[in-house]
């Protein structure tokens, strides 16, 4: 099952059906702008087996150049709400589910945006390092019982750790 409150951080034991949650969501981006789209990845923690996660599936929609905003209204008018970007600099991103319930994150890039680069390799590389999956998987655990209300802090606490990892993934996993 997917869904968390906007706010809320709630950690799930990974659940093999997000795997099948994603592709789902997949088919339904690919029918609604499909056309428009280059690729579509699922990443974040839903997407790395043996990683608890928030049940919220975040997916990567890569386009061509000059393609974000419109790709973003088209999501917009069938409901994804587009959210701030979180210091973000080069990703649109859009939430869907109502604020009490999200169930999909939607980072939107162009593909050669750094969004994309390090969304992939970080995913990847946990993928094929169960050490350093371990040792997030920890980290998040951690810090989720100590900001259970506060997803900006609990973010914020993971991104000296997130950056020691893109710094040895990108080289070697970067689309």
């Amino acid at each position: 099952m997917v869904g968390l409150s906007r706010n809320e951080v709630a950690l799930e034991a990974h659940d093999s059906s997000w795997r099948e949650t994603y592709r789902e969501e997949a088919q339904r981006l690919r029918k609604l702008v499909g056309d428009r789209v280059e690729a579509i990845e699922h990443v974040g923690s839903t997407a790395v087996p043996g990683i608890p996660a928030k049940p919220i599936i975040d997916v990567l929609v890569v386009v061509g150049d000059g393609q974000t905003d419109a790709v973003a209204a088209e999501l917009g008018a069938n409901g994804y709400d587009r959210r701030p970007n979180d210091d973000v600099p080069d990703r649109v991103f859009l939430a869907r589910g109502p604020p009490d319930c999200r169930t999909h994150y939607l980072s939107l890039v162009e593909s050669d945006s750094d969004c994309h680069r390090e969304q992939v390799a970080f995913r990847d590389y946990l993928r094929d390092h169960s050490a350093v999956a371990t040792a997030y998987a920890a980290l998040k655990r951690e810090l989720a019982a100590e900001y259970p209300e506060n997803r900006e802090a609990y973010t914020a606490e993971k991104s000296a750790f997130v950056e020691d990892v893109l710094d040895r993934a990108l080289p070697e996993y970067a689309p």
